[in-house]
């Protein structure tokens, strides 16, 4: 009986992994944020993203802060602020963790390099 109990818990401590669900990109963009880098009219830019557990998100661009709003759809991280009114959503490539840096296309800023903070 204890070699029947402890073969269950071994086999159950090899399977905990396949249980765990993988984080996506999204959740990793959503939980550690992130640092935008685009050129907007021949200006460089450097955003710094927090989003926030309630849907909203801060940065700064230009000395001015921009509050707005996220929420995930699949792939894409859709957002909208004020300087935005009309919600964008930009799909976001798997496979990405902290500390990765990787392009996508914003409607407003074209392509940019985002890097997820570690």
């Amino acid at each position: 009986m204890k070699t029947a109990i402890t073969l269950a818990a071994v086999a159950l401590a090899l399977a905990a992994p396949a249980f765990a669900q993988d984080k996506t990109t999204l959740d990793y963009v959503t939980t550690n944020g992130t640092v935008i880098k685009a050129n907007a009219q021949g200006t460089d830019l450097e955003l710094p993203m927090a989003y926030k557990a309630d849907g909203t998100y801060t940065t700064s661009a230009m000395g001015q802060d921009i509050t707005g709003k996220w929420r995930i759809d699949g792939d894409k991280l859709c957002t909208v602020n004020s300087m935005s009114p009309s919600e964008s959503c930009v799909a976001y490539p798997a496979g990405k963790k902290p500390g990765d840096e990787f392009k996508v296309t914003n409607p407003m800023l074209g392509e940019v390099s985002v890097t997820i903070n570690k």
